[in-house]
């Protein structure tokens, strides 16, 4: 075994902007599905049964289907939807990555809104009758009240499905977009060195889920802790 060709100008580069490209991705996929996955959670939980209805369908549909196959539709099925004129537009451009966006953040939005909806009911039932009581309505008192303290609860939860959105990016290698997995199979069909091309594309994706975790376990220790109230 010799890792050194991967040091090299041309493989090192290469597997660089593959990584390049997964951070932006996963970056990108990750706001998108945690907006998303809130309106979906805030939806079904709504007095208004068409959007409880809606979101509830959503989440299952896109829950119960592979990632592998969305991420198809959103290359393949998607653009044939679209008007000529945007297709064009998008074919001048990273319609790969486009599309490969659109597939993780749509199919991530759906997990993170059920932890979004795990966390609401995590707050006291009392905590959206005092909105009302105050005047809010249904949307005020969510973004006010409700979502500020049931996000305090959901962050191990969100960062699992940080590392599992920065997993499932390898994915999109399926539609041609140019991340890590898509980068280092091209070195490997170079080099015919399989074990060290995947290795390496093993201990970057380890690294980046272990600096997500670390970061996380640190931001959570670096929140203040209630004090505890001493008897007088």
């Amino acid at each position: 075994m010799d890792f050194g060709f991967l040091l090299t100008a041309e493989y090192r580069d290469a597997i660089v902007a593959g990584l390049v490209v997964t951070l932006e991705l996963s970056a990108l996929a990750a706001i998108i599905a945690a907006v998303l996955g809130i309106i979906l959670a805030v939806a079904r939980m709504a007095p208004f049964a068409p959007a409880r209805w809606l979101s509830a369908a959503y989440i299952e549909f896109i829950r119960n289907t592979p990632l592998l196959v969305q991420l198809l539709f959103w290359y393949f099925g998607a653009p044939q939807l679209l008007p000529q004129v945007w297709l064009e537009w998008l074919y001048d451009r990273n319609f790969e990555f486009a599309a490969g966006l659109a597939g993780l953040a749509c199919y991530t939005a759906a997990f993170v809104a059920e932890d979004v909806r795990s966390g609401i009911r995590n707050v006291a039932r009392g905590q959206m009758e005092a909105a009302r009581a105050c005047g809010l309505g249904y949307l005020g008192a969510m973004r006010l009240v409700i979502l500020p303290q049931a996000l305090r609860t959901m962050v191990p939860a969100l960062v699992n499905q940080l590392l599992n959105l920065t997993k499932n990016s390898s994915l999109a290698m399926a539609i041609g977009v140019a991340e890590l997995m898509y980068q280092v199979r091209e070195v490997e069909s170079r080099t015919f060195r399989t074990f060290e091309a995947f290795a390496a594309a093993t201990a970057i994706y380890l690294a980046l889920s272990l600096v997500i975790t670390l970061f996380a376990a640190w931001r959570e220790r670096g929140r203040p802790q209630p004090h505890a109230r001493h008897p007088a």
